[in-house]
């Protein structure tokens, strides 16, 4: 038992680490909260592009979404850091590993938008229109609300499983929390950083996954 408290909770390295420790929490956070809003914003636009119904736009917009789900977002994060400096466009690690996961996210989001809107009875559509709304006051103002409330269940799920992907992100040499106790844990030859960058994963997304319980909870009986 001692051993075993020496390896993974050692006060002394512990002490040592947490400055790093706290930076890599830092660049997670912020990491994450990009990812988020830019995610989520390029879903949503493509789902409501879809709802034009050009049928060159959708294929455009289902190959994209279909592709981002099937690739890992890890491989993404090595082309965007290693193969697009080969062709003049050099990206830093932080903007590598945004821009893959952001993607990623904005696939599934836009396919939970889209399921979201799909699933709004078409009497909505059609008594928006016959009061002489036009499309863009029938989306924003009767469509939409109705679709955001379906889809925040499932979309807060993806978001949070998308957004732990940022560990990813130490890579291609982003400081990120998990990156950052790796190199700890090599230097000191001791796991106590790891279990630091655990405690910091669960301080960032154990208090998001109540709150969408939570919101999921209200929306299941307000609907």
């Amino acid at each position: 038992m001692d051993a075993l408290l020496l390896q993974f909770f050692s006060l002394d390295v512990a002490i040592t680490y947490f400055p790093k420790m706290l930076r890599g929490l830092w660049v997670t956070i912020q990491l994450a909260f990009f990812i988020v809003i830019s995610g989520l914003s390029l879903g949503l636009g493509l789902s409501l592009l879809r709802a034009l119904k050009n049928r060159l736009l959708n294929f455009a917009i289902i190959f994209f979404a279909d592709l981002m789900r099937c690739l890992p977002p890890l491989t993404l994060m090595f082309i965007f850091f290693f193969a697009f400096p080969l062709i003049g466009i050099p990206l830093s690690g932080k903007v590598a590993a945004w821009l893959a996961l952001s993607l990623v996210l904005a696939a599934f989001s836009e396919e939970i938008f889209w399921t979201a809107i799909l699933s709004v009875d078409k009497g909505q559509w059609d008594a928006a229109r016959a009061t002489g709304l036009s499309f863009s006051y029938t989306i924003f103002d009767v469509i939409l609300p109705q679709a955001l409330r379906i889809s925040i269940p499932p979309l807060t799920n993806r978001t949070i499983a998308i957004t732990k992907g940022v560990a990813l992100a130490s890579a291609v040499a982003v400081p990120e929390m998990l990156g950052e106790a790796i190199a700890a844990t090599s230097y000191s030859s001791n796991s106590t950083p790891l279990i630091m960058a655990a405690v910091g994963y669960l301080a960032i997304f154990f208090p998001l996954t109540l709150i969408s319980q939570r919101i999921e909870s209200r929306i299941r009986w307000s609907l």
